[in-house]
């Protein structure tokens, strides 16, 4: 969001700072409040007994040797540059400009190839945190050593972090169908066929306009219309996950496929009434 803005790029390099500190600070593994205060200027000696990571300490892992190679980078080229040059070094990502600056050379260049560029992130925010590393604002966001820099090359201080454990894109996809399939397992024999329904108007809709289905409607709001059954598009407003954007673009027609089901499956129906009339007849207090 900020990157997308109408500010002038030095106050979007200050903002996208600022709110990497604050990530940086929610990471932290050690005393919340000893981290909150030192970043106001103030000390502490930690382990306060009452925050949450001193309450529930988090899983951590040993990121010394990383923050000694991030710091590397930091001063082999010269404490000159932002944090996506630095981590292009260390990943060995090659460019025209890191190439006429000679940094392809140095011995730093693709040492941290085992490690994608968000992670690097995480271990500039907990060098920013540290205060081993500060972003100079002035100089178009350059990093720079700070005051706890020296220990840590030196081997004098560790860098602990939160561990971090990445779901590959098929369990995400398989830990979302399963939820998916348990929900529509809750769904009633009646609410089902509605569902199928609506899924087949779905694809017909992301079809003519030329997208996926997912963006249309996700399946959790497709089980949600089907329990509920919108009979109009005031109505689709109850319809969890489905903004007014959708429900102007397709709440007419999933409210005429529920209107359709609801008149085939009434009992006595001496008829089906106009799908418009219902459509648009306005609901109770609007």
């Amino acid at each position: 969001m900020i990157e997308e803005g109408d500010a002038d790029q030095v106050v979007k390099r200050t903002e996208i700072a600022k709110l990497n500190a604050l990530v940086g600070l929610a990471e932290t593994v050690g005393c919340r409040r000893q981290a909150i205060l030192q970043y106001f200027g103030e000390s502490h000696a930690g382990n306060c007994g009452s925050c949450d990571t001193c309450r529930s300490p988090a899983a951590t892992v040993d990121a010394s040797v990383a923050a000694q190679k991030f710091l590397s980078a930091v001063y082999r080229t010269g404490q000159r540059f932002g944090a996506a040059y630095v981590i292009d070094v260390l990943r060995g990502k090659s460019s025209d400009k890191l190439r006429r600056n000679g940094h392809d050379k140095l011995p730093t260049f693709g040492i941290g190839a085992d490690m994608d560029a968000a992670a690097w992130q995480g271990v500039l925010r907990q060098l920013v945190v540290q205060e081993a590393v500060v972003v100079d604002h002035d100089s178009f966001g350059a990093l720079k050593l700070g005051s706890a820099a020296r220990a840590i090359l030196k081997g004098d201080t560790k860098v602990v972090m939160r561990e971090i454990r990445r779901m590959r894109a098929t369990d995400v996809m398989s830990s979302l169908k399963a939820s998916v399939a348990a929900k529509q397992q809750e769904l009633a024999p009646e609410d089902e066929e509605l569902f199928q329904t609506l899924k087949a108007l779905r694809s017909e809709l992301a079809r003519q306009a030329g997208v996926p289905a997912y963006v249309v409607a996700q399946d959790t709001t497709l089980i949600a219309i089907a329990r509920i059954k919108p009979a109009d598009v005031h109505a689709m407003g109850l319809v969890p996950g489905f903004g007014q954007a959708k429900i102007a673009k397709y709440g007419p027609a999933f409210a005429a496929a529920v209107v359709g089901y609801l008149h085939e499956n009434a009992p006595g129906d001496d008829g089906p009434a106009e799908a418009e009339d219902v459509l648009y007849a306005p609901s109770p207090g609007i």
